[in-house]
C-alpha cells in the first residue's frame, strides 16, 4: 500500500470513503495499542499515536497436521514454519472465509488511513478503525494538540513490505501481527506554523508491528487493531 497505490479519492468523496471503510471491515476490521517506551523510538515519525496496553498471551498451540494443505499457502505472507505461518493455519481452520492475501492488503490500507487520520485529527475515521480504548487514547492526544493550537501532517510515502510476524487463535480470538516496513513523512507544528517535531520533506523509514484481532465465533466480520509497537 504505497502512497501511489492508495486511491486518495477515498479521502475526498464521503460515499467512497464509507465504501472503503466497509471493505476494510469485511476483510480486516481494526484497532491499535502496543507501543514500546519513548526511549525505544528513533524519532517522531515512529510514533503513530499514544501507547496502549498490549494484548496478553502470545503462546501458540500447535496446529494439527494436515497433509492436504498447500505447501505454499502462505508464501509471501509469512516465513514457512514460523509462528505467523502456523497461526494463519489456525485462523483459516477457525474461519473458512479468511483470506490471508486479502487481510494483508486490508491491513496496509488501514495503516495508511489510521496514520493520516490521526495526523488530521479525523476522529470519525479513527472511531471506525480503532477499539474504544485505543480511540479514547488517540482522541485525548488529538485534543491536547488542539488545545495547544498545534497541527500535524503525515504522509505514508510507501509501504515497502507487510508480512505476518505472528498469529494465533486463543479463546476464540484470532490475532495477527503484521510487520510493516514503511517510509513516512510527518511533522508537528505549533500555533504559529513552525515545525516543532519531524520533517515534512524527508521521509524516514520505520518498522512497526501492528496486531489485529477478531472473535472468530462472532458474526461480526470486523477485526480490531489491538496493538502497535516499534520493531527493533
Amino acid at each position: 500500500m504505497s502512497g501511489s497505490d492508495f486511491d486518495p479519492s477515498i479521502l475526498v468523496f464521503a460515499a467512497l470513503a464509507a465504501f472503503v471503510v466497509w471493505k476494510l471491515w469485511s476483510v480486516l476490521g481494526v484497532r491499535v495499542d502496543r507501543e514500546g517506551p519513548a526511549s525505544d523510538r528513533a524519532g517522531p515519525a515512529r510514533r503513530i499515536g499514544p501507547a496502549a496496553p498490549a494484548p496478553q498471551g502470545s503462546a501458540f498451540a500447535p496446529s494439527p497436521a494436515n497433509g492436504a494443505l498447500d505447501a505454499d499457502r502462505w508464501k509471501g505472507l509469512a516465513e514457512s514454519g514460523s509462528n505467523g505461518w502456523r497461526g494463519l493455519d489456525q485462523i483459516a481452520a477457525s474461519d473458512r472465509g479468511f483470506s490471508g492475501p486479502a487481510f494483508v492488503e486490508g491491513a496496509k490500507k488501514a495503516y495508511e488511513m489510521i496514520v493520516q487520520a490521526f495526523a488530521r485529527g479525523d476522529r470519525d475515521t479513527l472511531r471506525n478503525l480503532l477499539s474504544t480504548e485505543v480511540f479514547d487514547s488517540f482522541s485525548g492526544e488529538i485534543a491536547g494538540r488542539e488545545q495547544r493550537g498545534e497541527t500535524a501532517e503525515a504522509h505514508v510515502v510507501s509501504i515497502d513490505s507487510a508480512t505476518v510476524e505472528d498469529a494465533k487463535v486463543e479463546l476464540r480470538k484470532a490475532q495477527i501481527t503484521i510487520r510493516f516496513v514503511a517510509k513516512l513523512q510527518s511533522v508537528r507544528r505549533d500555533s504559529a506554523g513552525a515545525a516543532i517535531e519531524g520533517e515534512s520533506d524527508r521521509p524516514l523509514e520505520i518498522v512497526d508491528l501492528w496486531t489485529f484481532a477478531r472473535d472468530v465465533a462472532s458474526r461480526d466480520p470486523n477485526w480490531k487493531l489491538v496493538a502497535t509497537e516499534t520493531a527493533h
